[in-house]
Protein backbone atom coordinates (compact mmCIF):
# COMPACT_ATOMS: atom_id res chain seq x y z
CA UNK A 1 0.00 0.00 0.00
CA UNK A 2 1.52 3.29 -1.10
CA UNK A 3 0.53 6.12 1.21
CA UNK A 4 1.29 9.75 1.89
CA UNK A 5 0.87 11.96 4.96
CA UNK A 6 0.42 15.69 4.37
CA UNK A 7 2.35 17.94 6.77
CA UNK A 8 1.25 21.51 7.47
CA UNK A 9 2.86 24.10 9.73
CA UNK A 10 1.13 23.24 13.01
CA UNK A 11 0.51 19.54 12.28
CA UNK A 12 1.20 17.50 15.41
CA UNK A 13 -0.21 14.06 14.57
CA UNK A 14 1.68 13.47 11.33
CA UNK A 15 4.19 11.07 12.93
CA UNK A 16 1.44 9.12 14.69
CA UNK A 17 -0.37 8.77 11.36
CA UNK A 18 2.81 7.64 9.62
CA UNK A 19 3.43 4.99 12.29
CA UNK A 20 -0.13 3.68 11.94
CA UNK A 21 0.13 3.40 8.17
CA UNK A 22 3.52 1.71 8.35
CA UNK A 23 2.28 -0.70 11.03
CA UNK A 24 -0.41 -2.15 8.78
CA UNK A 25 1.37 -1.92 5.41
CA UNK A 26 5.01 -2.50 6.29
CA UNK A 27 5.91 0.47 4.10
CA UNK A 28 6.89 3.95 5.22
CA UNK A 29 4.52 6.60 3.89
CA UNK A 30 5.71 9.59 1.91
CA UNK A 31 5.77 12.71 4.09
CA UNK A 32 4.53 15.55 1.89
CA UNK A 33 5.02 19.21 2.76
CA UNK A 34 1.94 21.39 2.29
CA UNK A 35 3.83 23.74 -0.04
CA UNK A 36 4.51 20.99 -2.58
CA UNK A 37 2.43 21.10 -5.75
CA UNK A 38 2.71 17.42 -6.71
CA UNK A 39 2.03 14.04 -5.13
CA UNK A 40 3.96 10.82 -5.75
CA UNK A 41 2.40 8.61 -8.40
CA UNK A 42 0.66 5.37 -7.51
CA UNK A 43 -0.70 6.41 -4.12
CA UNK A 44 -3.44 4.27 -2.59
CA UNK A 45 -4.20 6.57 0.34
CA UNK A 46 -3.55 10.15 1.36
CA UNK A 47 -3.82 11.02 5.06
CA UNK A 48 -4.41 14.55 6.33
CA UNK A 49 -3.47 14.42 10.02
CA UNK A 50 -4.60 16.27 13.11
CA UNK A 51 -3.04 19.31 14.65
CA UNK A 52 -3.49 23.06 14.35
CA UNK A 53 -2.55 23.98 10.78
CA UNK A 54 -1.52 27.63 10.62
CA UNK A 55 -2.35 27.84 14.33
CA UNK A 56 -6.07 27.63 13.53
CA UNK A 57 -5.92 31.31 12.61
CA UNK A 58 -8.96 32.67 10.78
CA UNK A 59 -10.83 29.36 11.12
CA UNK A 60 -9.71 25.77 11.69
CA UNK A 61 -8.49 24.36 8.37
CA UNK A 62 -9.34 27.49 6.37
CA UNK A 63 -5.80 28.58 5.55
CA UNK A 64 -4.58 25.02 5.02
CA UNK A 65 -7.35 24.49 2.47
CA UNK A 66 -5.59 27.07 0.24
CA UNK A 67 -2.21 25.35 0.33
CA UNK A 68 -0.51 24.29 -2.89
CA UNK A 69 -0.92 20.58 -2.15
CA UNK A 70 -4.72 20.81 -1.99
CA UNK A 71 -5.27 20.88 -5.75
CA UNK A 72 -3.46 17.54 -6.37
CA UNK A 73 -5.30 16.06 -3.36
CA UNK A 74 -8.64 17.03 -4.88
CA UNK A 75 -7.57 15.59 -8.23
CA UNK A 76 -6.55 12.35 -6.51
CA UNK A 77 -9.93 12.19 -4.77
CA UNK A 78 -11.64 12.50 -8.14
CA UNK A 79 -9.58 9.54 -9.38
CA UNK A 80 -10.77 7.42 -6.46
CA UNK A 81 -7.68 7.56 -4.25
CA UNK A 82 -8.68 7.04 -0.62
CA UNK A 83 -8.42 10.21 1.47
CA UNK A 84 -8.46 10.07 5.28
CA UNK A 85 -8.77 13.33 7.21
CA UNK A 86 -8.54 13.13 11.01
CA UNK A 87 -9.44 16.00 13.36
CA UNK A 88 -7.78 19.02 11.69
CA UNK A 89 -7.75 16.89 8.54
CA UNK A 90 -11.56 16.62 8.76
CA UNK A 91 -11.77 20.38 9.16
CA UNK A 92 -9.59 20.84 6.07
CA UNK A 93 -11.75 18.44 4.04
CA UNK A 94 -14.88 20.46 4.83
CA UNK A 95 -13.09 23.71 4.02
CA UNK A 96 -12.07 22.37 0.59
CA UNK A 97 -15.59 21.13 -0.14
CA UNK A 98 -14.50 17.49 -0.41
CA UNK A 99 -16.93 16.85 2.46
CA UNK A 100 -20.09 18.81 3.32
CA UNK A 101 -20.77 20.78 6.47
CA UNK A 102 -18.45 22.56 8.87
CA UNK A 103 -16.66 21.97 12.18
CA UNK A 104 -17.48 24.68 14.71
CA UNK A 105 -16.37 25.49 18.25
CA UNK A 106 -17.43 22.82 20.76
CA UNK A 107 -20.79 23.65 22.26
CA UNK A 108 -19.35 23.85 25.79
CA UNK A 109 -16.56 26.17 24.54
CA UNK A 110 -13.93 23.87 26.06
CA UNK A 111 -11.21 21.70 24.58
CA UNK A 112 -12.24 18.05 24.97
CA UNK A 113 -9.59 15.34 25.39
CA UNK A 114 -10.69 11.84 26.34
CA UNK A 115 -11.57 8.41 25.00
CA UNK A 116 -14.91 8.58 23.19
CA UNK A 117 -17.27 5.67 22.72
CA UNK A 118 -18.36 5.46 19.09
CA UNK A 119 -20.86 3.49 17.10
CA UNK A 120 -19.53 2.33 13.74
CA UNK A 121 -22.65 3.12 11.77
CA UNK A 122 -21.43 1.88 8.39
CA UNK A 123 -19.19 -1.19 8.31
CA UNK A 124 -19.55 -1.59 4.55
CA UNK A 125 -16.99 1.02 3.52
CA UNK A 126 -13.37 1.13 2.41
CA UNK A 127 -12.49 2.46 5.86
CA UNK A 128 -14.53 0.24 8.19
CA UNK A 129 -14.96 -3.26 6.74
CA UNK A 130 -12.81 -4.76 9.54
CA UNK A 131 -15.25 -3.43 12.15
CA UNK A 132 -18.01 -5.77 10.96
CA UNK A 133 -19.46 -7.66 13.92
CA UNK A 134 -18.01 -5.22 16.45
CA UNK A 135 -19.66 -1.85 15.98
CA UNK A 136 -18.90 -0.30 19.39
CA UNK A 137 -15.43 1.17 19.62
CA UNK A 138 -13.47 3.57 21.81
CA UNK A 139 -11.14 6.07 20.14
CA UNK A 140 -9.47 9.18 21.64
CA UNK A 141 -10.67 12.66 20.79
CA UNK A 142 -8.74 15.90 21.29
CA UNK A 143 -10.31 19.00 19.79
CA UNK A 144 -11.70 22.45 20.41
CA UNK A 145 -13.60 22.79 17.12
CA UNK A 146 -15.24 19.40 16.62
CA UNK A 147 -18.88 20.43 16.62
CA UNK A 148 -20.10 19.12 13.25
CA UNK A 149 -22.80 21.24 11.64
CA UNK A 150 -24.78 20.91 8.42
CA UNK A 151 -28.28 21.96 7.38
CA UNK A 152 -31.09 19.45 7.77
CA UNK A 153 -31.26 18.61 4.07
CA UNK A 154 -27.56 17.73 4.09
CA UNK A 155 -27.91 15.71 7.28
CA UNK A 156 -30.86 13.79 5.85
CA UNK A 157 -28.88 13.04 2.70
CA UNK A 158 -25.94 11.79 4.74
CA UNK A 159 -28.32 9.55 6.69
CA UNK A 160 -30.17 8.22 3.64
CA UNK A 161 -27.00 7.54 1.67
CA UNK A 162 -25.27 5.71 4.57
CA UNK A 163 -22.49 8.29 4.59
CA UNK A 164 -22.44 8.74 8.36
CA UNK A 165 -19.65 6.37 9.37
CA UNK A 166 -19.11 7.10 13.08
CA UNK A 167 -21.39 8.53 15.79
CA UNK A 168 -20.60 9.51 19.35
CA UNK A 169 -22.54 7.46 21.89
CA UNK A 170 -23.00 10.62 23.97
CA UNK A 171 -22.92 14.32 23.19
CA UNK A 172 -19.34 15.45 23.72
CA UNK A 173 -19.15 18.54 21.51
CA UNK A 174 -22.63 19.42 20.25
CA UNK A 175 -22.28 17.75 16.83
CA UNK A 176 -25.47 17.47 14.81
CA UNK A 177 -26.96 13.99 15.30
CA UNK A 178 -23.81 13.05 17.26
CA UNK A 179 -21.85 12.76 14.03
CA UNK A 180 -18.17 11.86 14.53
CA UNK A 181 -17.24 10.94 10.96
CA UNK A 182 -18.66 11.07 7.44
CA UNK A 183 -17.61 10.12 3.93
CA UNK A 184 -18.23 11.54 0.48
CA UNK A 185 -20.77 10.19 -1.99
CA UNK A 186 -18.17 8.07 -3.80
CA UNK A 187 -17.05 6.48 -0.52
CA UNK A 188 -13.33 7.21 -0.92
CA UNK A 189 -13.03 10.30 1.31
CA UNK A 190 -13.52 9.99 5.07
CA UNK A 191 -13.34 12.75 7.64
CA UNK A 192 -13.52 12.04 11.37
CA UNK A 193 -12.75 13.95 14.56
CA UNK A 194 -11.58 10.96 16.72
CA UNK A 195 -7.95 9.85 16.32
CA UNK A 196 -7.69 6.19 15.20
CA UNK A 197 -3.91 6.57 14.82
CA UNK A 198 -3.71 6.99 18.61
CA UNK A 199 -5.42 3.64 19.20
CA UNK A 200 -3.28 1.05 17.42
CA UNK A 201 -1.12 -0.26 20.28
CA UNK A 202 -2.17 -1.89 23.55
CA UNK A 203 0.72 -0.17 25.29
CA UNK A 204 -0.91 3.15 24.42
CA UNK A 205 -4.30 2.19 25.82
CA UNK A 206 -6.05 0.16 23.14
CA UNK A 207 -6.26 -0.99 19.54
CA UNK A 208 -9.76 0.09 18.51
CA UNK A 209 -8.33 2.28 15.76
CA UNK A 210 -6.39 -0.55 14.15
CA UNK A 211 -9.33 -2.04 12.17
CA UNK A 212 -9.67 1.24 10.27
CA UNK A 213 -6.13 0.99 8.96
CA UNK A 214 -6.53 -2.73 8.30
CA UNK A 215 -9.64 -1.91 6.29
CA UNK A 216 -7.60 0.50 4.19
CA UNK A 217 -5.04 -2.21 3.50
CA UNK A 218 -7.76 -4.43 2.06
Amino acid sequence: MQSAVIVFPGSNCDRDMAVALETVSGQKPHMIWHGDSELPSGLDIIAIPGGFSYGDYLRSGAMASRSSIIKPIMEAAQRGVKILGVCNGFQILTETGLLPGALMRNSNIHFVCKDAELDVVNTDSKFTSRYAGNTLTSIPVAHHDGNYFADNDTLDKLENDDRIVFRYRSDINGSSRNIAGIMNDAGNVLGMMPHPERAIDKKHGGTDGLPLFESLLN
